[in-house]
């Protein structure tokens, strides 16, 4: 059951009421407190109106608007990615629509056909997975790999943390098997970043590296990103 709080300011300086959820039987009080926060996020009412998958495309386009990842005519494969925000904001951006650009989607789940995306639906860590992704590429290589992978918390933070590094890795080295020279590549990350031994990777493999948290991801959010630029090329 909802009930109204407060107003507070939205978007354009307009005012809104602020949602209060209850604790309904059998919820979880943790459930109660996502549910009120996607209720009372402005991200969320404006993915809806704009027709976003998820409130994830802000992040991707906030990420682009400041670091120009994503042009037309490039190849771009999105790891992790349904429910598919990611994809829609690098299909308008590397001009899809218009008959240039490439985005191939991966992910376990199943997810909803966007316009002009391949979807590839496999495990990350399946062997044969990267056959599958070049294969989609059609002998080009990529100019960006983006990964939004998580993995589901169990609430033990050094546990959390392996799981989501362990993507991490798988993606990195399929991005380093399939990136053009001077390609880019953006993941996600726990706070704190990547480790000392993958920033030294990704020093090794790219001229720059930084860390990137959007101001579309929430406050609380423990998730920030690792951005690496300028691929020096696949290793002999």
């Amino acid at each position: 059951m909802r009930t109204k709080g407060r107003s507070r300011a939205g978007s354009g300086g307009t005012r809104r009421l602020a949602v209060r959820v209850k604790t309904a039987k059998g919820r979880k009080l943790a459930s109660t407190r996502w549910l009120q926060r996607q209720l009372n996020d402005p991200y969320v009412e404006e993915a809806k109106r704009r027709g976003y998958r998820s409130r994830a495309a802000f992040k991707l386009a906030e990420i682009d608007d400041k670091y120009q990842l994503l042009r037309p005519g490039l190849c771009v494969v999105d790891l992790g990615a349904a429910p598919g925000g990611w994809s829609q904001i690098a299909a308008q951006r590397v001009g899809l629509m218009a008959g240039k650009g490439r985005v191939v989607a991966v992910d376990i789940a199943e997810m909803e056909p966007i316009s002009g995306v391949t979807l590839l639906h496999l495990d990350m860590t399946d062997p044969e997975a990267a056959d599958h992704i070049r294969a989609a590429l059609e002998g080009k290589q990529a100019d960006l790999v983006l990964s939004d992978m998580h993995a589901p918390a169990t609430g033990h933070k050094q546990t959390d943390h392996l799981r989501i590094m362990s993507l991490v890795e798988a993606a990195l080295d399929l991005a380093e098997t399939i990136l053009a020279p001077g390609g880019a590549f953006l993941c996600k990350v726990l706070q704190g970043g990547a480790s000392k031994d993958l920033v030294a990777r990704l020093n090794r493999a790219f001229a720059k590296v930084r860390h990137v948290k959007p101001k579309a991801s929430r406050a609380e959010s423990s998730e920030m990103y690792v951005l690496a630029t300028g691929f020096r090329g696949a290793s002999e």
